[in-house]
């Protein structure tokens, strides 16, 4: 680590990730997950210096409706104006700096400051300084912006709603890329779209924010980390009748290519996004099973199977979608090198029947959150993992390199299904449980750190 002409700490990215594709090598060294300057430096270039995810517009539905949101240490208010437009401004008075907004949502025309009073509307125009009149001020003062300070960059894909503090980014539309194929087979599934039901979980976990990064995307923890939930399960298998019925047509017939022993796989895509994913049946154990024929009328059998799939999307750096035993959108958010705040809701498709949204939570409460059967399991593995990363003798991990010599450039026939075009694939059976697509995270890191990396 060495200082250049600026100030900033720069790495060498050789000492922090070992990418040799050609040898079959990748590997990540321990410092990523526990060095004090480097989580510093993540926070202004990875999480301050590009897209990250801020809330889905249907937090803030109506006029004056408003959540709060972090990018990065900066906090955010996002807000829909008396006129219904969207806005994200940067949580914070222009007087004196103070947190405007303290609270997690609501609905104001104004919000005032509480440390002197300044007043704002929900568009972020100043409406007033505490007597103003009165205050001697200087002949400058009335020239300057007194109003919210907007974030650089704001978008929104299918109400994903996306912020950026720095303006030199691509669009959002070419930060999503492929990956929007996937928001689609969320946001799709109801001709209504999508809704957060009420009840948002958070929590903290003493680890690195990459912990559980990686963790949605690995299915070779499942069986060793989570035996409990599968014992449940079998039992549960055994008492009930409810009948299941396999995709309409069979692999050989849907996907071009014999898929004889693959459960399943995962994409790479560009931005540091990945899916992992498994084939399952267009089953009545899911809710979406009530709307399963009007699907493949809407979208086309195979969307329709794709949705019956399991799916666990990220979408870097902050944002994962699990599709698995419910459906469930968590935000990341990174406090220290071994401290992180998990934002959770489980999310639903709007207008189904009130049998189905009640399956849909009782599975969510079942799998995911402090109170699940399988999230305290993997908070616990990120802190003893936490804490065996103060070895530092052999300061680099082995667990970035299974199916390195299965992953190939571009996609398959089940993404040609989606006519999705991914920069790589794996198929896999139940066992190679691919880590080699941990890559595209890292890769993508390392993009965004690239003014700090030498």
């Amino acid at each position: 680590m060495q200082s250049d002409a600026t100030g900033h700490q720069r790495f060498r990215l050789a000492a922090l990730i070992d990418d040799r594709p050609e040898e079959g090598i990748f590997r990540v060294n321990r410092a990523l997950f526990r060095d004090a300057a480097l989580f510093d430096l993540e926070m202004r270039y990875v999480f301050e210096g590009g897209w990250v995810f801020v809330g889905m517009a249907t937090q803030a539905e109506n006029p004056h409706d408003f959540f709060t949101a972090n990018i990065g240490r900066v906090p955010v208010i996002v807000s829909r104006d008396g006129e219904g437009q969207l806005h994200c401004f940067i949580n914070a008075c222009p007087h004196k700096g103070v947190r405007l907004v303290q609270r997690q949502c609501g609905q104001a025309r104004r919000h005032v400051c509480p440390y002197h009073s300044w007043t704002f509307d929900s568009a972020g125009a100043n409406r007033g300084i505490k007597w103003e009149k009165r205050g001697c001020y200087g002949q400058g003062f009335a020239g300057e912006d007194h109003n919210l300070a907007r974030v650089a960059r704001f978008g929104e894909y299918r109400s994903f709603l996306f912020a950026s503090l720095n303006a030199d980014v691509p669009s959002l539309d070419d930060h999503l890329g492929e990956a929007r194929k996937l928001i689609d087979l969320v946001v799709d599934k109801s001709p209504e779209g999508v809704e957060l039901v009420p009840g948002r979980v958070r929590f903290t976990y003493a680890a690195n924010w990459k912990m559980q990064l990686e963790n949605c995307s690995d299915q070779y923890h499942f069986t060793s980390t989570h035996p409990s939930y599968i014992r449940i399960l079998s039992e549960r298998a055994l008492e009930e009748t409810s009948q299941v019925v396999t995709a309409s047509l069979s692999n050989a017939d849907f996907w071009k290519e014999d898929a004889d022993g693959v459960t399943g796989g995962t994409y790479s895509f560009e931005h540091g996004h990945v899916l992992n994913w498994g084939l399952m049946g267009v089953s009545a154990a899911l809710p979406e099973y009530e709307r399963a024929d009007a699907l493949a009328e809407e979208l086309g059998v195979a969307r329709r199977n794709w949705i019956f799939n399991m799916r666990n999307l990220t979408l870097f750096p902050n944002l994962q979608i699990a599709e698995n035993a419910s459906s469930q959108l968590r935000m990341i958010r990174p406090i220290a090198p071994d401290l992180t705040e998990m934002q959770t809701w489980c999310i639903a498709p709007r207008g189904e029947s009130a049998r189905a949204r009640a399956l849909r939570i009782r599975q969510y409460e079942d799998f995911f959150n402090p109170t699940g059967m399988a999230t305290p399991d993997d908070t616990v593995c990120y802190e003893e993992a936490q804490t065996g990363m103060a070895q530092q003798a052999n300061g680099w991990l082995q667990g970035h390199a299974r199916g390195l010599a299965a992953s190939v450039e571009g996609g398959n026939d089940f993404s040609d299904a989606l006519d999705m075009k991914p920069a790589r694939s794996v198929l896999a059976d139940a066992q190679l449980c691919d880590e080699s697509l941990f890559r595209t995270y890292y890769r993508a890191w390392a993009q965004r750190m690239a003014a700090v990396l030498s």
